[in-house]
């Protein structure tokens, strides 16, 4: 069945803080140039803000750019930090840090507590005020090609297909976007930022990306537990010596706080599994205390980047660009990332519309002038400082410190060398070299189980249709990962995803996709250690659905 298309100068895949913050800037340079251009915006989510997951601790400077009168325009940021503490965790107590010896960035002053996703639905309605047609719901499947292999724009997939791969009923065909240039902003991970990485080799003259899983609840606490706009960070315990993490624990309006935990996934024990270490945290007395009387309301988790400056792709290729964390733009040490993924669509978009200026008809196929502003902006500076920080941890938790602490506080991040990264899957361990980690039951105050909190993450997909999480062959799992590691992927999953299935006599194990209880957090696609599952968009609408997040 023919495929219907729609004309635009600009699609922009994915309604994140650097797609929406690219579309407004096209449109608000459009109209200081007098030209007209025309941008779309495609999203995943069932609306904009439903798939979008981040601590979040918001620093302003890229919006105060964009939008300089945003707090008459009633953007919602309503929480400015008052306090922050940070915390080196053991089991039984915690060691707080004076705030003098910290570096600069990790201070917040002047940030605020936010819901990215509410931001987003607010940058949305912005954008489609200048005249963006933004669509939700509508999964970006395929590039598309002109014959001279430039990007020509994208599909979105098929509606309707059984999970047989048979048209049923409800079949409808995905529609195709072309437009001069395609912005991705697919965030961690995108689906088709993979194949443009493989097309157009733009992964050759830089370091692998490392990531992190992040997993996150909303708390309504006790109001005497409650202290608006404090906010702390952790390391240590329950996370071992060895292994790179974290908590945050943000408290927001209305007696609520985020509270999640993030690890690297670089870990080397195939045992280890991030959504129970995080479970685990919360056991913690501090956190016990703070969360007593409380009530979780909301679960999420996504991967995050965590390469920074060493692994940022080449970003153009021809008729398109990386833009937010599909590239890879998060500050590790400063914990940040909106604020530079929202810069980097701006600064796309200011290569376009000079483009666009010199040649309405046919412009350059290659947007040299965004990889020219983004060497001479304050992100590449700040990517920079920060460039050792994160692989000083392959010595461990006391030397990472250690260093990191020499590093921006005393050398100013202008240290003569660089660190190497290294793929998170090629260090995960056999499972006969390590050690089987027992962790604590489930006590339903404190500490929950997977399928209790997928539901609070209101995920939902059409049960009859292909499954989303593909192998590229179905004999690995069971006979690599589940003899060799343990079945690690029923681990390192925050969903309930994977599920291996034995008879009663532990003989014939199988591997069991529940793809239903997906929270599209690409963690799998990450960290297989045969690197065999391909995460590819299921139907649009489908995965969580953020209410405040």
């Amino acid at each position: 069945m023919e495929r219907e298309s729609m004309e635009f100068d600009v699609v922009i895949v994915g309604g994140g803080p650097a797609g929406l913050s690219a579309a407004i800037k096209l449109r608000q340079l459009s109209a200081e140039a007098g030209i007209e251009i025309s941008v779309c915006v495609l999203e995943k989510g069932s609306e904009i803000g439903a798939h979008i997951l981040s601590g979040n601790v918001f620093e302003t400077r890229a919006l105060d750019e964009l939008i300089p009168d945003w707090k008459d325009k009633g953007a919602p940021l309503n929480t400015p930090v008052k306090s922050e503490k940070f915390f080196f965790m053991t089991e039984s107590s915690e060691l707080r840090f004076p705030n003098f010896l910290l570096p600069k960035q990790l201070h917040n002053h002047g940030n605020y507590i936010i819901s990215l996703g509410n931001l987003c639905r607010w940058l949305a309605e912005q954008a489609e005020e200048l005249g963006v047609e933004v669509y939700p719901g509508f999964a970006a499947a395929e590039v598309l090609y002109h014959e001279d292999g430039s990007v020509k724009g994208v599909a979105t997939g098929d509606m309707g297909v059984g999970r047989d791969g048979e048209k049923k009923g409800s079949f409808a065909p995905g529609m195709e976007l072309h437009a001069k240039y395609t912005l991705f902003a697919e965030g961690v991970r995108g689906s088709l930022t993979k194949t443009l990485f493989d097309k157009f080799n733009l992964r050759e003259n830089c370091d692998p990306q490392t990531f992190g899983i992040g997993i996150k609840e909303l708390w309504e606490l006790d109001p005497e537990q409650h202290k608006e706009g404090q906010i702390f960070h952790s390391f240590g315990w329950p996370l071992d010596r060895n292994t790179y993490g974290g908590s945050f624990v943000y408290h927001l309006d209305n007696n609520q706080a985020y509270v999640g935990f993030v690890v690297a996934l670089d870990y080397e024990n195939p045992y280890l599994s991030p959504y129970d270490e995080f479970q685990k945290f919360k056991t913690h007395p501090m956190m016990k205390e703070m969360l007593k009387g409380g009530k979780r309301i909301s679960y999420g988790a996504r991967a995050i980047n965590e390469g920074g400056f060493q692994s940022v792709p080449e970003l153009v290729f021809p008729g398109g660009a990386l833009i937010g964390c599909t590239a890879g733009f998060l500050n590790v040490p400063k914990i940040k990332g909106s604020h530079t993924a929202m810069k980097s669509g701006m600064m796309a978009a200011e290569a376009i519309v000079a483009e666009l200026k010199l040649n309405a008809e046919a412009p350059a196929k290659v947007l040299d002038a965004y990889p020219a502003l983004y060497k001479d902006s304050w992100v590449y500076d700040e990517l920079y400082r920060v460039r050792n920080s994160r692989p000083a941890f392959k010595w461990g938790l006391l030397a990472g410190t250690l260093y990191t602490g020499l590093d921006l506080k005393i050398l100013r991040g202008k240290a003569p060398w660089t660190f190497k990264h290294h793929d998170d899957y090629s260090v995960l361990k056999k499972a006969k070299d390590c050690k089987k980690i027992e962790y604590p039951k489930y006590d339903g105050v404190y500490t929950f189980d997977k399928p209790s909190s997928v539901f609070l993450s209101n995920t939902n997909h059409e049960e009859d249709q292909p499954i989303h999480l593909t192998l590229k062959d179905a004999s690995v799992p069971v006979a690599v990962n589940y003899a060799e590691y343990a079945g690690p992927e029923q681990r390192f999953c925050p969903a309930g995803v994977y599920e291996f299935l034995t008879d009663d006599d532990g003989s014939n194990p199988r591997l069991q996709i529940n793809a239903q209880n997906c929270v599209h957090c690409k963690t799998c696609d990450i960290k297989d250690p045969s690197q065999n599952i391909n995460w590819v968009v299921p139907e649009g609408g489908g995965g969580p659905n953020y209410p405040n997040m």
